[in-house]
């Protein structure tokens, strides 16, 4: 683990994996509580904290990409992609990020 804060891309999948999980408790926890029991405090508190892990992981994707080379049209956007869905941080992680050197 302390590896990954040494390189760019170990530093990008922790902020993927902060993303993701932001992004799950958002979709799961957080609207359910603001839509269905008019409780919209969880979405208050975590939505800017998921809005500033969104920016951090875009930027990121971003400089990594240019520091590895990465072709936009093969590697890039399926990563950038990734942050939009749901468990999609994590599937990248998987196939794309931790066969990278980090």
């Amino acid at each position: 683990m302390g590896n990954l804060f040494k390189t760019t891309i170990g530093r990008l999948r922790i902020i993927a994996y902060l993303e993701g999980i932001s992004l799950l408790i958002l979709v799961f926890i957080a609207v359910p509580l603001k839509y269905y029991f008019q409780n919209p405090s969880l979405t208050k508190s975590l939505g800017p904290i998921h809005g500033a892990l969104f920016l951090l992981f875009i930027i990121n994707t971003l400089s990594v990409g240019i520091e590895q080379n990465w072709k936009f049209s093969k590697t890039t956007w399926k990563v950038i992609l990734a942050c939009f869905i749901p468990f999609g941080t994590f599937y990248i992680d998987k196939k794309i990020l931790s066969k990278l050197n980090s």
